[in-house]
């Protein structure tokens, strides 16, 4: 238990130094917001995967240099690495402390790490399962949209097979927008990566900044579901969409993708602020994200 906490241990300073790096790029407002969206996969990567190819473009070869060792796991076609940045053991496969005393420490720390991440599992399960539950008695509308007096802002439940949810009271003024949003959502398959999100969190539930990332993460999905429909949008319609964005602001959940859940303000306005990409544009934060995906996502030159 000892090894093992210590390998998700690297893992989430690994994933923590990534997710920062995303906190610097998500302030530069002329990046398109799905794409900000898309980054936050790298963390997301880092928190569960310690093997990378070594790459002598890596970011972490800056980085090794001072605070991490990269252990070579495998030399093939690509050389596969491990970076252990806390570096309290003597060999790696498997792994052999340095003292005694830090055989004990992990083994304590493992241990309470592993109650704790379950508990969180099985809590996050349970609440995610009387959700739906308490809306198994919603009104078929039509297709895959059902209405409900138990929610209070429209969203999509489930993951294998989505439903739209619509509070009694909404407004048949809004609910073109409404639906365009929620398939967004769904066609992104939204509600997945919540639920990984959450769990990644309750894995790492020691790392403060986990949960700071997890935060930011669910509000950057609504600013791009939002641009993913103004994609489609006339600029007329803008405060139309806006006007919906308002009246079914009051809703949010961490297990369903809500219309009105994350943070009005900022995303009133990005939606008034709004342009389309030219293709020009798109083919250059295209290859911006491709180039800091390869320097993130790869690890260190073994050495």
């Amino acid at each position: 238990m000892g090894a093992i906490f210590y390998w998700v241990l690297n893992m989430s300073i690994l994933g923590s130094v990534t997710g920062i790096l995303i906190l610097l790029f998500r302030r530069i407002r002329i990046l398109p917001r799905f794409g900000v969206y898309l980054l936050w996969m790298l963390p997301l990567v880092r928190f569960w995967i310690p093997v990378g190819i070594a790459n002598q473009y890596s970011l972490l070869n800056f980085i090794s240099h001072f605070t991490t060792k990269t252990v070579v796991v495998r030399k093939s076609v690509f050389e596969y690495t491990m970076t252990n940045a806390i570096q309290a053991a003597e060999k790696y496969f498997p792994i052999e402390f340095k003292t005694e005393l830090l055989v004990d420490v992990f083994h304590i720390a493992g241990m309470i790490w592993l109650i704790v991440a379950v508990g969180a599992i099985i809590s996050s399960v349970t609440l995610y399962v009387v959700t739906k539950s308490a809306l198994k008695n919603a009104n078929h509308i039509k297709g895959n949209i059902y209405i409900s007096d138990k929610v209070l802002s429209p969203a999509v439940y489930g993951i294998l097979k989505p439903k739209i949810i619509l509070p009694a009271n909404i407004s048949d003024a809004n609910i073109d927008y409404i639906l365009r949003h929620e398939q967004v959502h769904i066609r992104r398959r939204d509600n997945l990566w919540r639920i990984i999100a959450v769990i990644t969190a309750c894995v790492h539930w020691f790392n403060p900044l986990i949960w700071v990332f997890l935060k930011l993460f669910f509000t950057d999905m609504e600013l791009a579901c939002d641009a993913g429909v103004l994609k489609h949008l006339a600029d007329d319609d803008k405060k139309g969409y806006v006007a919906a964005l308002l009246a079914c602001s009051a809703g949010k959940s961490y297990y369903a993708s809500a219309f009105g859940g994350s943070k009005i303000r900022l995303r009133i306005e990005n939606i008034l602020s709004y342009k389309k990409l030219t293709l020009l544009s798109s083919i250059c934060f295209t290859a911006f994200f491709v180039v800091i995906t390869v320097a993130i996502i790869t690890n260190a030159v073994g050495g």
